[in-house]
């Protein structure tokens, strides 16, 4: 075919119009390698580049994961020691990340402003297919050994490794070591039998000569995949990667694919061990079993293989989820629950957690005598197009809130492009969903998947991962031992090696680069206002209402905001399991799982949450909200309003059974979050104290919450104190249905009049109590503690008090956050001291400013490393390109884009709090003027040694060294 609307290198294949997305597919083949380029032309200024390598390991020592991180240290063009990370902070990006997935490994990156975005693809380009692969970027990012005392040969030796703690990290999960175990036995054969992250303990093992064998073969185009979004048309982004990286290659002769597992003609069972450091480990034990299923690939059957997953287990009403969450084996239904999509193969899993060892066979049963009976009587027919709804829904939404929009595209079709599937198709559901909407017609529809593709599917795993509380230190002991063994038959010569070594990585981490090979955008590429969503203010039976016109693909928005009254600590802590309940209990006369059904038939979902800020001129006074939000298709919008109306007026709470698997469910769930959110919960443990605000995150989300839940769910055996909470929830409920309130509307402009009339007519009245509202306790103080969990490595942080945002000085509190983490403590505690994250930040809203470290090696050298950063800062001069650096990081983080909806949502609640859009704008300029004097000055003002607040969470064996320095909590 003519390469008419590509460039004469690439052959254009074909295009295909998704009416429901409003965008346009247009794929391409490259004419020598074969490479791959799949764009999706849409009116949008937010351009999105990926690519993506077919990646299949076949061990577990992590090649793929440590060329992932090597491959952005240096490449031919840009032979900086780290120019991944020197360009987050020259650009105006508003996302730059890379992943390692099961089977393949991605670069993806984006930004709203054209200059930058050719600078970032120029850099990415030379990144992925001309890396320079050094040795010692190998030996920091990946594995290396050195001694503890790095010149002295006579110490101990020691495993050193960015990735290696990383992993060490992850593997801390309890979730994360279920799902690989899962995945080992239901894939005896094929790459997801091994952990493409990398285990721990096969990490050590991978050799530099493997990691540059692996890079030859497939970081080549013949193995790639490019996938771009927006408004720069394919042309001129083939142009560019031809000129760039495809001109010097030509095809290579390999076929990189994951081929089908061998099936299993018989049920597997199977039971391994888990590390847990607690001294009680009853109830801490999992099962899962799992399915393999059939191609991913297959749109038809993956969209089928969807709603079967959705009937099964999508809410309180599914079938399997109800037995899992009323069995008495466990305490909640496994996260692992539901379809897993994204390998060449899908699999179906479901399970319970918090059991028992001895469970296992009683479990099995559980499950398989529910779809047995779920084959023979069916399902109800609403519960089915209920979840075909849910999957249209899906379909229409623009999201864009966490990634960009695009990116959520490519990464939604990314996996079938590698599969060498198509991923046009799996854009463009509306077919598909056509389809099935004929399918579901036949009452054995879903019986019929159930018996195909579970109960007559002999390919199964049954796993129990059981506790065990002595594996850490059997795995510490064989790991001394190994270095030790190491260590013994080490000659003279490897020894001055590792030390040689170790001084070559210092000075390398240390050197200063000439970053001015890369490119870069400057403060006269910043645009010079920021887009703020404006709202049109309405008053309904004397309450207010802000409507949002937005472009929404036919969806429409709603919340009811209500001032929260005056509330007790308990109440507060207790906030969260509130605002849970309200939408997952029962409604009127409606049982928790016919709530549950009508939400998902008529809505996208209905959730409530709270939400408190401290002033924008004091952070002492705060101010609180309780929010109901919900979304639906247009069609919807009178059920939707309606439903928003229900839950605040007429919730329940008089279930108790439900009450008391949610909470056991709560617990579990707040568990298994510390090692994935360690360094959140350490910055809300350190900065408790020092806010009103920041206290009640601690006691209501933060590591005090784990605590409360944990106590709370053993006091909940006893049936009194069961009805005690159930009154209390009552209570809470009384109080804020007697509130004030107001209304947020978002959806398409068209349809406003229609939807203000169905607002209005649904809330006729507003609350005649004149509730007091919520006053909480000024507090200014610090904490230094140490909280412990079951965890290899730490997550450090240290909190100041500082001001909060109408203070000028908040605008050279946040650039410093930027500028600390760019110039010191990123090489300081990532690159030397093997942590995989650091960073520091203001938070104007509690007028805190924190450090924290994320997957630490380290504690107290970490936090010597924060004070060290300061000391840097105020003892040299610096170059003001940095601080222009720091500048770009902030703005391009301010003027971020979020998702239609999302946009106009965040502009209100920033608005209830007092940030207007004339207060952001403005703090946006205070940005753009700070001065290096500024950074030094607020740096010696607020960050003294003296006011410092500390926390961090690691290991109980870890925090008995320090007891006599910090109050050692245990979670």
């Amino acid at each position: 075919m003519p390469a008419a609307n590509g460039h004469p290198s690439f052959d254009f294949i074909r295009s295909e119009k998704i009416e429901s997305l409003n965008v346009s597919v247009e794929e391409y083949r490259h004419r020598v390698t074969g490479a791959m380029h799949y764009h999706i032309a849409a009116d949008q200024d937010e351009n999105v580049f990926l690519v993506a390598f077919r990646t299949v390991p076949m061990d577990s020592k992590g090649v793929a994961h440590i060329l992932e991180h090597t491959a952005l240290c240096g490449s031919e063009h840009y032979p900086v020691r780290d120019p991944f990370f020197m360009m987050t902070r020259r650009s105006l990006n508003t996302f730059m990340n890379a992943f390692t997935s099961s089977d393949w490994t991605a670069y993806p990156f984006a930004s709203q402003n054209r200059k930058d975005f050719f600078n970032l693809l120029d850099v990415y380009l030379d990144a992925t297919f001309f890396s320079r692969l050094d040795p010692l970027d190998f030996a920091q990012e990946g594995h290396r050994v050195e001694f503890e005392e790095a010149d002295n040969a006579e110490s101990a030796l020691v495993y050193k490794g960015v990735v290696l703690n990383e992993m060490k990290g992850a593997m801390s999960s309890p979730i994360s070591t279920l799902w690989q175990t899962a995945t080992k036995y239901l894939f005896p054969t094929v790459t997801y039998h091994y952990n493409s992250g990398g285990d721990p303990d096969s990490i050590t093992d991978l050799s530099y000569d493997e990691l540059l064998a692996f890079y030859r073969t497939h970081y080549h185009p013949s193995n790639a995949v490019f996938m771009t979004f927006g408004n720069i048309p394919a042309e001129e982004l083939q142009s560019r990667m031809q000129d760039q990286a495809l001109n010097t290659f030509e095809k290579l002769d390999i076929n990189i694919a994951v081929t089908d597992e061998k099936r299993l003609f018989a049920p597997l069972s199977v039971e391994e061990a888990y590390a847990l450091d607690e001294e009680d480990i009853s109830g801490k034990t999992h099962h899962v079993l799992s399915w393999l299923l059939g191609h991913s690939i297959d749109l038809k059957e993956q969209l089928k293989a969807h709603l079967l997953s959705r009937v099964l287990l999508d809410n309180s009403a599914s079938p399997l989820r109800y037995a899992l969450e009323s069995s008495e084996l466990g305490s909640a239904p496994s996260p692992l629950c539901g379809l897993e999509d994204s390998n060449r193969q899908m699999s179906f899993m479901c399970g319970l957690e918090g059991s028992e060892p001895e469970s296992a066979t009683a479990f099995e049963k559980l499950v398989i005598d529910t779809l047995q009976r779920v084959a023979e009587e069916g399902v109800p027919q609403s519960m089915v197009e209920a979840q075909l709804h849910q999957l249209e829904l899906g379909q229409r939404e623009i999201s864009g809130d966490g990634y960009p929009y695009g990116l959520n595209l490519i990464m939604a079709s990314v996996s079938s492009a590698v599969h060498r599937g198509d991923p046009i198709a799996l854009l463009n559901l509306d077919p598909v969903l056509d389809e099935l909407h004929e399918l579901i017609k036949d009452t054995d529809f879903i019986p019929s998947m159930i018996r195909e593709l579970l109960l007559e599917n002999t390919h199964r795993v049954r796993l129990t991962l059981r506790p065990d509380n002595k594996m850490t230190e059997r795995k510490e002991r064989d790991e001394k031992a190994k270095l030790a063994a190491i260590k013994a038959n080490m000659s003279d010569e490897q020894k001055q090696f590792v030390i040689d070594q170790a001084a070559a990585l210092e000075a390398r981490q240390t050197q200063q680069d000439d970053e001015s090979i890369l490119p870069k955008v400057t403060l006269q590429d910043v645009p010079v206002e920021m887009h703020v969503p404006v709202s049109e203010q309405q008053v309904l039976a004397g309450q207010s209402l802000d409507w949002y016109g937005q472009g929404t693909n036919g969806l429409v928005y709603q919340q009811v905001i209500i001032d929260l009254p005056e509330l007790s600590e308990e109440e507060l802590q207790i906030m969260p399991l509130f605002s849970h309940c309200l939408t997952e209990l029962g409604c009127g006369e409606r049982s928790y799982q016919e709530n549950q059904q009508y939400h998902v038939q008529v809505s996208g979902g209905v959730h409530a949450f709270s939400t408190m800020r401290g002033a924008t001129d004091d952070e002492q006074n705060v101010s609180g909200y309780f929010v109901i939000s919900g979304k639906a298709l247009l069609h919807n919008q009178e059920a939707l309003t309606h439903l928003l109306y229900e839950t605040l007026n007429d919730a329940r709470f008089d279930e108790t059974t439900r009450l008391r698997e949610i909470v056991s469910q709560q617990r579990s769930r707040k568990e298994q979050s510390i090692t994935g959110q360690g360094h959140s919960l350490a910055i809300m443990a350190a900065a408790a104290r020092l806010s009103p605000a920041a206290w009640v995150d601690q006691q209501s989300r933060g590591l005090e919450s784990i605590r409360f839940v944990k106590a709370l769910d053993k006091q909940l055996d006893d049936a009194t104190a069961l009805q005690a909470l159930s009154a209390k929830l009552v209570a809470m409920h009384e109080k804020i249905k007697l509130a004030p309130r107001r209304f947020l509307l978002v959806a398409e402009p068209e349809h406003q009049d229609q939807l203000i009339t169905s607002l209005k007519n649904q809330w006729q009245t507003a609350p005649l109590a004149n509730a007091s509202r919520l006053k909480l306790k000024a507090t200014r103080e610090t904490v230094k503690q140490l909280w412990t969990t079951s965890t290899q490595v730490s997550f450090c942080a240290k909190a100041y008090p500082t001001v909060p945002v109408d203070h000028t000085d908040a605008a050279p509190l946040t650039i410093l956050g930027d500028f600390l983490r760019n110039g010191y403590l990123h090489r300081a505690i990532r690159e030397k001291g093997g942590a995989y994250g650091s960073g520091a930040g203001q938070d104007s809203g509690e007028a805190v400013f924190r450090f924290f470290s994320y997957r630490d090696p380290r504690l107290t050298e970490t936090l010597d490393d924060f004070d060290a950063s300061i000391k840097w800062l105020l003892n040299n001069e610096h170059d003001a390109a940095k601080l222009e650096e720091a500048i770009l990081g902030v703005v391009s983080s301010i003027d971020k884009p979020g998702s239609p909806a999302g946009e106009a949502k965040g502009a209100y609640h920033s608005a209830l709090f007092g940030r207007t859009a004339e207060q952001r704008r403005a703090f946006r300029q205070q940005i753009l003027k700070v001065s290096l004097e500024d950074l030094k000055r607020v740096a010696a003002q607020y960050l003294k040694p003296e006011l410092a607040s500390i926390a961090a969470v690691t290991s109980v064996e870890k925090a008995k060294s320090l007891a006599d320095q910090f109050e050692v909590i245990a979670l």
